[in-house]
């Protein structure tokens, strides 16, 4: 964050207004509050707010980006740090810690000298106190979830039960799963339902390692709560749903009599949630079965890589998919859902063929589409208005903007009953026919009957929000009262317009504010009536933008109005009250309304994208998970392509199933692998969002999760796993070589082993021959690439050319050097041969196997028990034991070759580091990471027997 953006006007902080009396007393009150280092405490000091301790620290680094910021509040030896907030930065520390940061909750205090109590606390995952501050001004572009987690252990196996809460939309849900040991189904989980906060029960079965968990809840981005065990209960759980279920209790009962593990972590979100102890949920919220295999899986790395998600440090709105497929137009429900269903895409195709079916329509009829982007403009936020209405707040705004908001919905139909196209059946069955039901008289048609006779929408016009006189005879009375009070002070504001010779509101102004009614007038038109407004009026301020002044008989009907206006805004509080409270029954129909018009609103957002684009999207063919192939024509990067000064190169992915449904691709670093296959990895998500696609033409069999994982020296054990028992369409780039042997017979480079579907490709680029200069080209062909280009990179980089003359020699003295085999059984090369040697699948697997083997036992050494001469004797043995297992394999030996250094000495060496490869030696004074990366590998290979069908690695 900015800190200059922050700073108040001038730079200066409000200034803390505390004698030594009132500084003692806070100080004695702020040293007993209970110690939480995630909590973030601010005090109402009703003109500003303060934050203490190291709260105050945080905010000064944080926010203002200086710790002059901070002031000392009492003497030295019993002092606090302290700093001061204005009330535009306490609304932006509260948006920060609550709508971006996940690792801080908010509380507010209001109180005086030691007496102060917590009146407003917000958590990511609850944010209900401070909605009022947080989206005065702006959207809200997500519904923020809280997600409980219960993990057991039953005969051997992991299991979790999930439940969650949505408090804005008043949904709760639940689920339970079989896990591995890292976690993968909550990760997705978490993603899919765009969870901002996790508990977990702190006195948990210490049978379950809970790191992992903890980790995939951190890379989510998630806010981590433990709360006791004994909220984790399911007792008295059905009775308490029957108190806030909306319908009969029949149908929870079965639902809950579905579940064994997910009623504790159910009973945990809704008493953390504190749902029973406010009565406007009863009846209000509903709940469902949540199930994994609903919606594509995606984890938190995928996300990140394919750009899912809009981020702070995004140069422009089209860096992210969200903001490049964000052309919604209603206020915060198009957003919010878009936002969903990128984190959500579908997998059956019927469903994802009906969301296609709509945005052709809108694509093939412009009128259509901008005939309602014209009506969704004026649309308010159903939703949230909605949620505002069922606090029952006694307030008519969000009354009125509904049912402005609802009226529309019949234009809406209007412009949708005049398409006439291919697909009117299914705009008939999927929306016009629920704007006919939630339209009859029975359903809006009684509210706005409610509005138009409870409230006075002549009044609009003047930004008053009032119940109609008629409505209430106590109200016709004091409103008949007030008129005739206001009728005499417009008649004495032209009676003194005419006194003071000036024309009436042009020139002498009638206002009504903190002061009452009093008149305005210029400066300048002050000192043409400066003689007369002595004698006469009663001069209360003057200012640079005028001059304010009164007279006796306007205060005493100013007082007058006022003493009316208080009357009747006491009677009218009763009557905004029972209007309100009969608006909240209709939440139904507005909740109807804003499914039907968030839906059309990304649909037709889709459609904008595909038209607008300079080169067209195109509808991809969708199939099933268990026929057809992804092939995809001329396919671009929607978010690259949408960059200024891009000229952007299209490339074809072919996947096809027994072919080159593997695909290993290599190349010069910056020369578009990690681009190409990301941006299949997007195309593939936005067709199964429902969106066209960059391309000339696709096709694409439908997958169920996104993977993206980065390889490591144990690639080919990887790759194998992949291809011969998940079978996942891949995309693998590396730079190890030997890999693009994966798919050779034999090691021959000329015959391929039938029916594993493994293709080689590379991304291009062109050598000058005369200047030796590295041009990329980013096309993607087919075959494995026939040489290195690091040291082009490197130049290409901008490498120091001292470096790069190092390497171009170093490079040469090796070519001279090579003695490499072929090791395939039908050639054999001669010595000097600079031909790159060639494995076979078995001698690579194995060798592989024998060298993390190798690490493994290093690992395992008691390194801090040894001595020297113990360790070097041990390390000797394991490197003799390692050359032996060598002697038989080619590509072991290679290892040996490449990677161990070779002692020259012919005397005893003191230590055993001259025998090891650079990494060991840097891991002699502490335990070597192999652990690390034998469970990293580990937890990839369960992850790949969920059978995920399409991996980025």
């Amino acid at each position: 964050m900015e800190g200059d953006d922050y700073l108040p006007e001038g730079g200066k902080l409000p200034e803390l207004k505390l004698d030594a009396r009132q500084a003692q007393g806070f100080i004695s009150f702020f040293k007993k509050l209970p110690q939480d280092s995630r909590a973030i405490r601010l005090f109402d000091r009703r003109d500003y707010y303060t934050a203490h301790g190291e709260n105050a620290t945080f905010i000064a680094k944080i926010y203002y980006h200086t710790m002059s910021s901070l002031r000392q509040l009492g003497s030295d030896s019993d002092g606090l740090s302290s700093v001061s907030v204005s009330k535009t930065m306490f609304e932006t520390i509260a948006r920060n810690l609550l709508l971006e940061r996940t690792d801080h909750t908010l509380e507010l205090y209001e109180g005086s000298g030691s007496s102060w109590r917590l009146t407003k606390s917000g958590t990511p995952g609850n944010i209900g106190s401070f909605e009022d501050i947080l989206f005065a001004n702006n959207d809200m572009q997500e519904s923020p979830v809280t997600v409980a987690l219960f993990p057991v252990i039953q005969e051997g196996q992991l299991y979790v039960g999930l439940s969650f809460v949505d408090l804005t939309n008043r949904k709760l849900g639940l689920s339970e799963f079989p896990e591995d040991s890292r976690f993968t189904n909550v990760e997705s989980a978490l993603v899919a339902l765009g969870c901002k906060e996790c508990l977990l029960p702190t006195d948990r079965e210490k049978s379950v390692d809970l790191k992992p968990l903890k980790d995939a809840i951190t890379n989510c981005n998630v806010l981590l709560t433990e709360r006791k065990k004994v909220e984790f209960k399911s007792r008295d759980l059905v009775q308490d749903l029957g108190r806030i279920i909306r319908g009969s209790v029949e149908p929870v009962c079965d639902l809950v009599s579905q579940f064994d593990y997910a009623l504790g972590a159910l009973g945990a979100v809704v008493s953390y949630a504190e749902l029973l102890a406010d009565d406007t949920n009863y009846g209000n919220y509903t709940i469902e079965k949540y199930s994994l295999d609903r919606y594509m899986r995606l984890d938190s790395a995928a996300v990140r890589a394919l750009n899912i998600a809009e981020a702070k440090t995004d140069l422009n709105k089209n860096f992210s998919l969200f903001g490049l497929m964000n052309r919604t137009c209603t206020a915060g429900m198009g957003k919010r859902l878009l936002n969903r269903w990128l984190k959500q895409p579908l997998v059956d195709v019927n469903e994802i063929n009906n969301r296609l079916d709509m945005v052709q329509a809108f694509v093939e009829d412009p009128e259509l589409r901008q005939g309602l982007r014209q009506q969704l403009k004026r649309m308010s936020d159903i939703d949230r208005l909605t949620h505002v209405l069922r606090k029952r707040a006694s307030n008519l705004q969000p009354v009125v903007k509904l049912y402005q908001s609802c009226i529309r919905v019949s234009y809406i139909k209007n412009v949708l009953q005049q398409y006439d196209g291919n697909f009117s059946a299914l705009i008939r069955t999927k929306f016009l026919n629920c704007l006919d039901e939630w339209l009859t008289e029975d359903r809006f048609g009684r509210f706005a009957s409610l509005v138009q006779t409870a409230i006075d929408l002549d009044q609009l016009e003047n930004g008053e929000y009032r119940i109609s006189p008629q409505y209430s005879s106590d109200l016709a009375v004091l409103k008949d009262e007030l008129s005739e009070v206001e009728n005499h002070i417009n008649n004495l504001h032209k009676h003194t317009a005419t006194d003071l010779d000036l024309t009436v509101d042009k020139q002498l102004k009638l206002e009504k504010g903190l002061l009452g009614h009093v008149f305005r007038i210029s400066k300048k038109d002050e000192q043409k009536v400066r003689k007369k407004l002595t004698s006469n009026y009663i001069i209360i301020e003057t200012r640079k933008d005028g001059v304010k002044f009164t007279r006796s008989k306007l205060k005493n009907l100013g007082d007058q109005y006022q003493a009316l206006f208080g009357e009747y805004t006491s009677c009218q509080k009763k009557v905004v009250d029972d209007v309100v409270e009969v608006s909240a029954t209709f939440s139904e129909v507005f909740e109807n309304f804003a499914a039907i018009l968030s839906e059309l609103d990304v649909l037709q957002s889709f459609a904008d994208l595909a038209t607008s684009c300079p080169i067209p999207y195109v509808r991809p063919e969708i199939t099933t998970s268990e026929e057809g192939d992804i092939v995809l024509e001329g396919s671009r990067h929607p978010c690259l392509e949408a960059q200024d000064g891009v000229n952007f190169i299209p490339n074809d992915c072919t996947l096809v199933r027994g072919k080159s449904w593997f695909q290993i691709i290599t190349g010069p670093n910056m020369g578009g692998k990690s681009t190409f296959i990301r941006q299949v990895g997007v195309n593939v998500l936005m067709a199964q969002v429902g969106s066209f696609i960059p391309c000339d033409r696709a096709s694409i069999s439908v997958r169920d999760c996104i993977f993206a994982r980065v390889g490591a020296g144990l690639a080919w054990a990887i790759c194998e796993h992949l291809v011969e028992v998940t079978r996942a369409p891949t995309l693998f780039a590396t730079h190890f070589h030997e890999l693009t042997a994966l798919g050779h017979k034999n090691g021959d480079e000329h015959q391929l082993v039938p029916n594993l579907g493994i293709a080689n490709y590379h991304v291009g680029a062109h050598i000058d021959s005369s200047s030796r200069k590295l041009t990329m080209l980013y096309k993607v062909e087919p075959g494995a690439c026939d040489q290195s280009f690091g040291i082009h990179v490197a130049e290409f980089a901008n490498f120091p050319e001292a470096v790069v003359a190092l390497a171009k020699s170093k490079a040469e003295e090796l070519e001279d050097f090579s003695s490499a085999h072929n090791f395939s059984d039908e050639s054999k090369d001669e010595v000097g041969s600079k031909r790159k040697r060639v494995f076979s699948p078995d001698d690579v697997t194995r060798g592989a196997a024998r060298a993390r083997l190798l690490l493994e036992e290093f690992a395992t050494l008691p390194l801090d028990e040894m001595d020297g001469t113990k360790l070097a004797e041990t390390v000797t043995k394991l490197k003799y034991d390692f050359q032996k297992d060598a002697a038989d394999n080619p590509w072991l030996q290679q290892f040996l070759a490449n990677y161990m250094i070779r002692d020259k000495s012919p005397a005893p060496l003191p230590s055993p580091l001259p025998l090891w490869p650079p990494i060991m030696q840097q891991k002699m004074s502490r335990r070597c990471s192999a652990e690390g990366v034998h469970r990293s590998v580990e937890n990839d290979q369960v992850k790949a027997k969920r059978k995920p069908d399409y991996v980025i690695p």
